[in-house]
């Protein structure tokens, strides 16, 4: 099978779970700058031209991270990374959608309407993108509050896909110019913990 990736947060998503499963799967790579996410090639494998996709064998393709990410758990479901039992697998569910919407929506959309490698791309509207500076931040602070009963991980007692999501969205944040708050300490040892594990390098 052929994992294709990017250096994005989407796909750094399945390479840190892929990590801590302890598999290995070399990606290979879809260099964005030169769209070869649109060419009429990679659009037979992923028709809105997205990253990443994994390719199998007899060729049949999965898109996006989180139904990468269950097709492996099935074939390796140790350790598990999205819940054993019914009230944990509910749990990281609703953590993955809730990091996705509070998170994730109001990066993208500073990304696309306010960060200047967007702007040759797509029609920007600055003073959108630059709102959800606050957007990102109120979400920050509200995971903090969550994070401040003292647990370690976002669902649970252990390291799940929730973890894995809000990490890839948090340092890809960082990279586009939305850094953690100071003044969120619960996110930020949290954010410590989790940077500290060797699959976070993926």
């Amino acid at each position: 099978m052929k994992l294709y990736g990017s250096r994005g947060p989407n796909p750094r998503r399945v390479r840190i779970f892929l990590a801590e499963k302890g598999i290995d799967l070399p990606e290979t790579p879809i260099d964005l700058a030169k769209r070869e996410q649109k060419s009429p090639d990679y659009l037979q494998k992923n028709s809105l031209g997205q990253v990443p996709t994994l390719e199998l064998d007899d060729g049949t393709t999965i898109s996006e991270t989180v139904a990468i990410c269950r097709y492996f758990e099935e074939l390796h479901p140790e350790p598990s990374l999205f819940g054993r039992s019914a009230l944990e697998k509910a749990q990281v569910d609703m953590w993955v959608r809730r990091i996705e919407f509070q998170l994730m929506q109001p990066v993208q959309q500073f990304w696309r309407h306010a960060h200047p490698r967007t702007a040759a791309l797509v029609k920007q509207y600055t003073d959108f993108g630059e709102s959800n500076r606050a957007v990102y931040a109120n979400a920050q602070r509200w995971l903090d509050t969550e994070l401040a009963d003292g647990r370690q991980f976002l669902a649970g007692e252990a390291l799940s896909m929730a973890d894995i999501c809000a990490l890839s969205m948090i340092d890809f944040a960082r990279v586009i110019g939305l850094d953690i708050e100071p003044d969120q300490p619960h996110l930020i040892a949290w954010h410590e913990r989790i940077s500290a594990r060797p699959s976070a390098a993926a």
